[in-house]
């Protein structure tokens, strides 16, 4: 889950080390444990240490360093507490090679004891740490610099996204396995990084890497041989790989807003009206989906953390029609055994969640077909599935999806409302809906300021209201650090209620205009609690209540997702934390 960026160029070398670091600033999402840079000129030079971005920038003078070819990587720790020996990038004993790299080797412990025994000093607990020095003894027994990197890709097992220079080399060489990279080619300047938005503002012409492949990056065009890939020994035809993306640099920035969350939550009125847009324009893809699904026997829906919740919500949508959809954990994939008869619904704001990937891999080998709903295109799981469907919400940066979430549920909305045979027009004002509902942001943000003082909360919900309970507790947790949990309302009897004392804040998540809610509210008043609601049409009589007007209520869903995400992010702001940057976390997860 860490970030890697690598530039090679033709330009002036002050600019290349500064250029990178923006780069990482906008990679931090993935991990803000450490940061470092490895600069290649006539010598090899590395500068790293402990903690963010913008603590680099502020110890070191990033003008100074020098090289016209640069790796940079921002750290989630995996191996290694966070420190500055074991930030990225690493070097060899010689200190003519360094590496970045995210992932996993998962043999690290059997090489590392190989190569101390051939003599190589290590410096950190990292299992990265052994990739240079790898590369080091294969260019020692006669290889050349690209077949020792080749060999050492061969001999490592796990997953990786490897970036590595050598000094009178000027090339950048990689190899990825699992864990996302992508290529931006520029004018005289060619990019290569975990993530499309890093690069950004300097190019939207990508190529995507897939998974065992291997190869290098120069400063020249894909015409005059800059990008160089192969799979398993076989060349990949470079240019049939170029791609435009439609992005702009702007969606990547702040632009005015504290956080980039408290700007993606503003953004999920147009995130929302473009992904249904998009699908909509897309229906033929669409329409095979819902073919497939229709078709099955069993409909498997799997999703990490916040796209799970997404598909939870989709499966009880399925569920009440008489489908057999059942709700997957991604990491918990191993307890399903698929067929031909099953269809798979991935769900994965980046594409590239390792466990999603795992469960799809497995459930393929099993025969299944496999939908997936992504919002990146070209990700390893939109290749990987037999229908790729996408929400639009454009990058999201923050680490907490807000934007995406709400996409992903009216793209949901959309293909349940075709999986009925359903005219699905009504969706064309999907985005109306999370506009009206923005306007409660104040209300939404009272809620949050009141919950910052408390340490524990509960969000109770039925039906499809459950869900966004979840997701609703999941957010405070993640940002705020108040220990939130979500349960069905009326299993709230069965156990959770013991921990209710006077004051005990309890959120309820009203979608369906009560389901037995209201008797809930009284049970928990009758204890004490501060009972707060979200509700839609029709009031719960809590003591503090969110009442908002939905005209059509299969839309539900939309008009209380921007709410509990404003209710976490103000949770977060009055607490002092950083709601882009939660501890311990990172946006996209590709470890097991």
């Amino acid at each position: 889950m860490c970030g890697i960026i690598g530039i090679v160029t033709k330009r002036r070398e002050g600019q290349t080390a500064e250029i990178a670091v923006e780069c990482l600033d906008r990679l931090s999402y993935r991990g803000y444990d450490s940061v470092g840079v490895a600069t290649l000129g006539d010598n090899l030079e590395v500068v790293k240490m402990k903690g963010k971005v913008e603590d680099f920038s502020h110890k070191f003078d990033v003008n100074s360093i020098r090289g016209k070819v640069i790796l940079g990587h921002t750290r989630w720790a995996t191996h290694g507490p966070p420190t500055d020996y074991n930030a990225h990038p690493h070097t060899d004993c010689s200190n003519s090679i360094a590496v970045v790299h995210n992932g996993t080797i998962e043999n690290f412990r059997e090489l590392k004891a190989e190569l101390e025994m051939l003599g190589h000093k290590f410096k950190s607990q990292t299992d990265t740490e052994i990739i240079p020095h790898l590369i080091e003894e294969f260019k020692r027994r006669g290889m050349d610099s690209f077949s020792a990197f080749k060999a050492t890709v061969n001999a490592i097992e796990g997953t990786y996204a490897i970036l590595a220079v050598i000094r009178g080399d000027n090339r950048i060489y990689f190899a990825k396995k699992y864990n996302p990279l992508v290529i931006g080619i520029g004018e005289d300047t060619n990019y290569i990084s975990s993530d499309i938005p890093s690069f950004l503002p300097y190019t939207k012409t990508i190529v995507v890497i897939s998974d065992d492949e291997v190869g290098y990056l120069t400063a020249d065009s894909p015409l005059n041989g800059g990008v160089y890939i192969e799979h398993k020994g076989e060349k990949i035809e470079v240019n049939d790989r170029i791609k435009i993306i439609n992005w702009d640099a702007e969606s990547a920035s702040k632009e005015g807003y504290r956080h980039f969350m408290e700007k993606e939550i503003m953004e999920s009125p147009r995130s929302v009206k473009e992904t249904i847009s998009g699908l909509l324009a897309d229906i033929d893809e669409v329409m095979k989906a819902v073919k497939i699904l229709k078709d099955s026997r069993r409909i498997l829906i799997v999703g990490a953390g916040t796209s799970y919740h997404a598909g939870l919500l989709f499966s009880i949508l399925l569920q009440r029609e008489g489908i057999n959809a059942i709700p997957v954990i991604a990491s918990e994939y191993y307890n399903y055994r698929t067929s031909t008869d099953d269809s798979i619904l991935a769900i994965s704001q980046s594409g590239e969640t390792l466990d999603v990937r795992l469960a799809i891999g497995k459930f393929k080998a099993e025969g299944s077909k496999i939908i997936s709903l992504t919002n990146v295109i070209y990700s390893e799981i939109s290749r990987q599935s037999d229908v790729s469907l996408y929400t639009s919400a454009g990058p999201e940066i923050g680490v907490a999806a807000t934007k995406t979430f709400t996409s992903q549920v009216a793209s949901l909305l959309l293909l349940w409302s075709a999986i009925k045979d359903e005219d699905f027009s009504y969706l064309r004002n999907a985005h109306i809906v999370v506009e009206d509902s923005l306007s409660l942001s104040g209300k939404a943000s009272a809620f949050g300021e009141e919950l910052a003082k408390q340490s524990n909360a509960y969000f109770l919900g039925r039906g499809l209201s459950l869900p966004l309970a979840m997701e609703a507790a999941l957010k405070v947790k993640e940002i705020a650090y108040i220990h939130s949990e979500a349960y069905p309302a009326g299993e709230s009897k069965h156990g959770p209620i013991a921990l209710v004392t006077q004051g005990f804040p309890v959120i309820f998540i009203n979608g369906e205009e009560d389901l037995g809610l209201q008797d809930n509210v009284q049970e928990m008043k009758a204890r004490g609690s501060k009972t707060y609601s979200i509700s839609i049409n029709k009031s719960l009589n809590t003591d503090r209540e969110i009442l908002i007007k939905v005209n059509d209520k299969r839309l539900f869903p939309l008009a209380i997702a921007p709410l509990i995400q404003i209710l976490a992010y103000r949770s977060a702001v009055i607490k002092g934390t950083d709601p882009d940057k939660p501890r311990n976390l990172a946006k996209t997860v590709t470890v097991r």
